[in-house]
């Protein structure tokens, strides 16, 4: 099944976090770390690691993870000691509970200094989430300002999209910006207060932006 754009609605259960989160929307970039991680079952080891950007939902993922099969997330490896990391992950291997290790960059760049750890931390499953597509980085626009409760014309996130950096960490900037700008001037997210914000805000290369419009009026 798929939503409007094409991306992928998963199952209910996995479908929306707590009450303070918003949905999870899988695209290209995320859905091989959610496949994984909906199959414990086929674990070769009962631990994986899941690295990212910051902002690519990958919290919410280990709170859905956790929530759905019982299991342990560690968000953010340098948060613990080795020591705590070490002895969770032979706790997951003898009571067959998942654990779930949330990091910036995959074991091979951690520091660490424990060889029986670094060890066991290499014949784990590293799952990658990648920037957004086009797809992704609509429905997530869209999904950050309902979370603000505002609704949008869905032609300011395919406005907005093609004209940015594409990346979870500008998603999160345009989208505060937009919403900063809306109450100041006490106007509705539409394009042209998209224009303006992205431009006087550098949020975009003029360039770019020219570029793009111009494009559209051919």
């Amino acid at each position: 099944m798929r939503g409007p754009s094409g991306q992928i609605a998963l199952p209910l259960d996995w479908s929306a976090g707590g009450s303070n989160d918003g949905p999870l929307i899988v695209g290209p970039s995320n859905a091989d770390a959610v496949r994984y991680l909906r199959h414990v079952a086929t674990w070769p080891v009962r631990t994986a690691v899941l690295t990212g950007p910051r902002g690519s939902g990958r919290s919410l993922i280990g709170r859905l993870f956790a929530r759905e099969t019982g299991g342990r997330v560690i968000d953010g490896h340098a948060s613990i000691c080795e020591e705590e990391i070490f002895h969770a992950w032979n706790a997951a291997q003898s009571s067959g509970t998942p654990l779930l290790i949330i990091a910036d960059a995959p074991p091979p760049a951690w520091v660490i200094g424990l060889p029986d750890l670094a060890s066991r931390l290499a014949a784990v499953p590293v799952l990658t989430i990648g920037e957004p597509d086009d797809c992704l980085a609509r429905d997530l626009i869209e999904a950050l300002f309902a979370q603000r409760g505002i609704a949008i014309a869905p032609e300011v996130a395919s406005y907005i999209v093609p004209r940015m950096e594409r990346s979870y960490a500008m998603l999160h900037r345009v989208v505060a910006a937009l919403d900063a700008a809306s109450l100041e001037k006490g106007r509705g997210i539409t394009i042209r207060l998209t224009r303006e914000t992205l431009l006087s805000q550098g949020l975009i290369d003029p360039d770019l932006l020219e570029r793009q419009d111009e494009a559209i009026c051919r």
